[in-house]
């Protein structure tokens, strides 16, 4: 009976580290992504592993500062398998990210990751927000200075806001090869073709006017 205990319970560990897995592991030492590919599949098609070379590893250019002259005041720079076929299958991405004084990455998600954060120059305000529950949508904050981490569970709406006097500079390890982003205002307000005012008025407990403005204004986001 033990055995049989200890057996279900193993069955049931390995089930649920697949429930809550990131990107698939890899089956094979290298899969650098071939971005020309006309195949469509979840992920990246393989580049033939003969034409693979050491520069498909190797991306340049994490030193140089982000552009922060937008409204938001910052820039994300992300490293992921686009810009770096290696990372293909391997679970994992970096970004740098740029804050003028003031400077904010907005609230946003990424549907695939988790992301830790570690603050190499200035002080951020940070945060997340849990998802719906019983006590409603706690909200976990924290001030960062230079050397200090924060991690956001995936999934979790998240924010970084520049409370300093000047520029700050963080990198975000993420854990998958592309993580994806999506900004809570833009996709509510800016998605193409809009959502209807009517849900969104009905949604936020606002006037349609409230919603049309809203809609009307330019909505950016600081990856492009």
């Amino acid at each position: 009976m033990a055995y049989s205990y200890a057996l279900l319970f193993a069955i049931l560990a390995l089930a649920s580290s697949q429930a809550f897995a990131g990107d698939p592991s890899p089956l094979q030492d290298l899969c650098v992504a071939d971005n020309k590919a006309k195949v469509f599949v979840n992920g990246v098609v393989c580049k033939d592993p003969k034409k693979v070379k050491a520069e498909d590893f190797f991306f340049s250019g994490l030193h140089k500062p982000g552009n922060t002259a937008n409204p938001l005041g910052s820039k994300v720079t992300p490293v992921n398998v686009t810009v770096l076929p290696g990372l293909n299958t391997l679970g994992i991405s970096v970004a740098r990210i740029d804050f003028a004084p003031n400077g904010l990455n907005p609230p946003h998600t990424h549907p695939r990751a988790t992301e830790i954060l570690t603050v190499l120059e200035g002080t951020l305000y940070v945060g997340f927000v849990t998802s719906n529950s019983n006590d409603g949508n706690k909200l976990f904050t924290k001030v960062l200075n230079k050397g200090d981490v924060f991690v956001f569970p995936v999934g979790l709406v998240h924010f970084q806001f520049n409370i300093g006097h000047s520029n700050a500079v963080a990198i975000a390890a993420l854990s998958s090869q592309n993580p994806g982003v999506v900004t809570i205002a833009n996709a509510v307000f800016g998605s193409k073709p809009p959502i209807s005012d009517y849900v969104l008025a009905k949604a936020f407990q606002v006037d349609k006017k409230v919603i049309n403005y809203l809609q009307s204004q330019f909505w950016m986001d600081n990856y492009n």
